[in-house]
């Protein structure tokens, strides 16, 4: 009996785990096409300006 009841479960389980999420399947929406807005460009200058200016810090030091 309790062998049953295991199996029993486990297919309920299999079959849950198959079904649950092709209840809010939906078809995704086209991704819009990347565009650069400067703002990584001046973040990436301003981390070298810090980096210039830490290690100009430590040399003075």
């Amino acid at each position: 009996m309790e062998v049953l009841r295991l199996c029993l479960m486990a297919i309920f389980g299999l079959v849950m785990a198959l079904a649950i999420p092709s209840i809010n399947a939906q078809v995704p929406e086209p991704a819009p096409a990347p565009t650069s807005d400067g703002v990584a460009i001046d973040q990436g200058i301003a981390y070298v300006l810090m980096l210039v200016a830490l290690a100009i810090t430590y040399m003075i030091h």
